[in-house]
């Protein structure tokens, strides 16, 4: 089952920038949402780009040179405050244009981003994400979802396809970023991040004090090309 901005035991939605910075993880609580109506065309800025590939990176200056209708400098606009928010706070935003991303071909655990999957660290951090145009990430809530290292069958196979010393499968699976990886119980919600809102999503890191937040890249079922922001 399918939600969009759904409560949820790890969801907060905030209603500005200030209080999405500043609202502490706590508890189960290990997704926060600024959730916004954004004005402008987001799709004018996207056709505008043209690029061989499946990802083009777009910067500010990118941007600017554009000639754009007036609802395409809205959308524009809001790309430059987002840019700005995000590197004032010191993280580093990425805006790309995404026809689709690159599939793992593992027979059998796929550790791309389409699978679900938790971001680490090894200093404090956040991630911060925001699709403005195209099919948007989604999440899930921990309590929903079983790390997929942990289900007996797949871990018989890692076990098959692993060659080294028993006392080093764990770092063999930490090295590979398996446990990095979920699996969606048979009931769960997956929760549609939505476009235009933009997440802080808790990462696992040394300093960290809830579970890190489970989430993924769509599967690019509308066919449009998505526009995330993503630092």
């Amino acid at each position: 089952m399918t939600e969009i901005l759904s409560n949820s035991s790890n969801l907060l939605h905030v209603s500005n920038f200030q209080d999405l910075i500043s609202s502490p993880f706590q508890g189960t609580t290990n997704a926060l949402s600024w959730s916004r109506e954004l004005a402008g065309d987001f799709e004018e800025i996207v056709n505008a780009f043209h690029f061989k590939g499946t990802m083009m990176e777009i910067d500010e200056e990118d941007l600017l040179l554009l000639e754009l209708s007036e609802a395409g400098h809205v959308a524009r606009e809001t790309l430059l405050s987002d840019f700005k928010f995000l590197s004032e706070l010191g993280a580093s935003p990425v805006l790309n244009i995404i026809t689709n991303y690159e599939a793992d071909e593992h027979p059998f655990f796929p550790t791309d981003v389409y699978s679900f999957h938790v971001d680490r660290s090894p200093i404090a951090t956040d991630t911060f994400l925001c699709t403005y145009f195209g099919d948007p990430s989604e999440l899930i809530a921990n309590e929903d979802a079983i790390q997929k290292i942990q289900i007996p069958e797949i871990r018989e196979q890692l076990l098959k396809t692993y060659t080294g010393k028993k006392a080093d499968f764990e770092t063999y699976l930490r090295e590979n970023f398996f446990d990095l990886h979920y699996q969606a119980i048979d009931d769960a919600r997956v929760i549609q991040a939505g476009v235009g809102h933009l997440w802080r999503l808790a990462v696992d890191h040394p300093e960290s004090k809830v579970l890190p937040c489970v989430h993924r890249a769509p599967k690019e079922a509308s066919g449009k090309k998505r526009l995330l922001m993503i630092c």
